[in-house]
């Protein structure tokens, strides 16, 4: 499949953003919550698309060196196309020290996916999501090595 990933800064792309988050997760983000994530520079939207409509989206939030993925969703009809696994390395910025995330623990194929892009388990976070109530995964994935010298 013939896909490309873009990153979005145009508010015009918001409502189509909420329908895959609609249809991807038991508690989406509203198009005005993304709208205002986007006008407010607080986090960063990539999406994949084939140039007709958006078929995925991930959104990174960074705080100095630190990334945080919010979010990868996938339409049904698309997954297995590769389609995250390119969302995910763009999520690799320039300057980030670590990625982290959640995933629910039930959520084989996207553990599966964080695994192979090398994320690890650092943590649990019990009956962290609801609809239905289950335990967050909490995933990290270094981005620098450590140093020895400088004990960090």
């Amino acid at each position: 499949m013939e896909f490309e990933i873009f990153r979005i800064q145009d508010p015009e792309s918001c409502a189509e953003l909420a329908k895959i988050e609609h249809r991807c997760f038991s508690h989406p983000m509203a198009e005005e919550q993304i709208r205002s994530m986007l006008r407010s520079g607080t986090a960063l939207y990539y999406a994949a698309g084939d140039g007709s409509r958006i078929l995925g989206s991930l959104w990174l939030q960074q705080v100095l060196d630190e990334g945080y993925i919010g979010n990868i969703a996938v339409l049904p009809e698309y997954r297995r196309q590769g389609i995250a696994d390119r969302l995910l390395q763009v999520a690799e910025q320039p300057g980030l020290r670590f990625l982290t995330l959640e995933v629910r623990a039930g959520n084989l194929p996207a553990l599966a996916l964080y695994t192979k892009h090398g994320y690890r388990q650092v943590g649990l976070r019990a009956n962290y999501y609801s609809d239905p109530k289950e335990d967050a995964v909490l995933m990290t994935k270094w981005l620098w090595e450590e140093h020895e010298d400088t004990g960090i």
